[in-house]
């Protein structure tokens, strides 16, 4: 269990590390700015989700906390590939059928071959926003330090304090680095190297 638990104690922590408990006000907005920054570039497991979007005509609405695509099924559950959105509409022109390619636009992903149906979609979602209302999630309760960090940074930014944003940046880049091992580990620690390719 963290010593910094929850949305409150991270408030005060902030603080506390910034030597700024005038900021309380401002914690709203150093906490969007902190997770915005997170999200761009983090891709750990607790950030993995399966959802299933509905495609219609060829295109379906992606999840609204979609970040980036790890696996995309069609409907006889087979895995399709993502192309251009050039390669897309020029290899598949007007077929229709069960779809073996994709390509997002905004916030859609349209499949080719056009056809309709069920796409089983595993991706790397936003981190829960942290709030009064939500006061916890996965990130603080595993690494409290990078939220930490984090918002120390944008106080410093927010000050003009070059010198407290790059000591704030390095400490939060070893918090990620950190918790990027951990998940590496986690994922791939008891893996077995497999050679592709003919053996003698």
């Amino acid at each position: 269990m963290s010593v910094i638990s929850d949305y409150a104690s991270l408030l005060v922590d902030a603080g506390e590390y910034s030597g700024r408990n005038d900021v309380a006000h401002l914690f709203p907005r150093f906490l969007g700015l902190a997770e915005l920054k997170l999200n761009r570039f983090l891709r750990v497991a607790d950030m993995e989700v399966v959802d299933t979007v509905i495609v219609t005509n060829g295109t379906g609405t992606l999840p609204s906390d979609f970040l980036e695509a790890r696996e995309v099924k069609n409907a006889n559950g087979m895995p399709i590939r993502a192309v251009s959105l050039q390669q897309l509409t020029e290899s598949y022109a007007v077929q229709s059928g069960v779809p073996t390619g994709y390509a997002n636009v905004g916030s859609t992903i349209n499949v080719r071959p056009v056809g309709d149906g069920n796409l089983r979609i595993t991706y790397y979602g936003t981190i829960p926003p942290l709030t009064p209302a939500n006061p916890m999630n996965w990130l603080l309760d595993k690494a409290a330090d990078a939220y930490l960090y984090s918002l120390v940074e944008e106080i410093a930014i927010w000050e003009r304090d070059i010198g407290k944003v790059g000591a704030a940046q390095q400490l939060k880049m070893l918090a990620l680095s950190g918790l990027k091992i951990g998940d590496e580990r986690s994922r791939w620690g008891n893996a077995q190297v497999v050679v592709g390719g003919p053996t003698p």
